[in-house]
């Protein structure tokens, strides 16, 4: 009995160590990599004008997700940690570093952004080495942050516009964001329809 009331008490904890989100399924890790996807709402029912993965561009997609299998299982623990669809995370990778295979020592060809997610040393300062567990802790943090950021800011909008609005300002910033029409570009498409691929290989 005093058993049960103890792990009834750990339940209540964790449901509500996390502020406004909720101890559902969409956080459980061992769940099909199909059904879990963090607390940022589901990639796989959002609508997106994005083809990044269509036939004319597969093969870019095979060979990005063949650069990203060494990071997989990293890519899965971070997006854990911060709630985050690891979907998602390998779709950003995916766009800004080709799983790093086009960068020189971290970093992009103007030595202005670095790491797989391509942090910019002009807004951040990059903490660990450019593949490492402790930079891509740092910079889904940072997403997350622009996550919260935007649903503050538009408490009225929707699970995906503030999804999209995320992702917009992961690039541009949160003060390029004001209305929809900011969120709805080519960045913010080629992520969701990215992450639908990656979704469906595992991620």
């Amino acid at each position: 009995m005093l058993s049960s009331i103890l792990f009834l008490g750990l339940i209540a904890v964790i449901g509500t160590s996390r502020g406004s989100y909720p101890f559902t399924q969409s956080m459980n890790p061992h769940l099909h990599p199909r059904l879990y996807h963090g607390c940022y709402g589901d990639i796989m029912i959002m609508e997106t004008s994005g083809a990044s993965c269509d036939v004319t561009k597969l093969l870019n997609c095979e060979m990005d997700l063949r650069a990203l299998k060494p990071y997989r299982v990293l890519i899965k623990e971070v997006g854990l940690r911060h709630c985050v669809d690891p979907a998602l995370i390998a779709a950003i990778i995916s766009r800004e570093s080709h799983g790093g295979v086009v960068l020189k020592d971290g970093w992009d060809h103007k030595g202005l952004k670095f790491g797989l997610m391509q942090l910019d040393k002009k807004s951040h300062h990059p903490v660990g080495t450019w593949d490492s567990k402790e930079h891509l802790l740092q910079a889904v943090g940072i997403l997350t942050d622009r996550f919260k950021a935007i649903q503050k800011k538009f408490p009225t909008w929707s699970v995906t516009e503030h999804l999209k609005g995320g992702l917009s300002a992961f690039k541009s910033g949160i003060d390029a964001i004001a209305t929809p029409a900011d969120i709805d570009n080519d960045f913010v498409n080629d992520i969701i329809a990215r992450a639908k691929y990656y979704k469906r290989h595992g991620y």
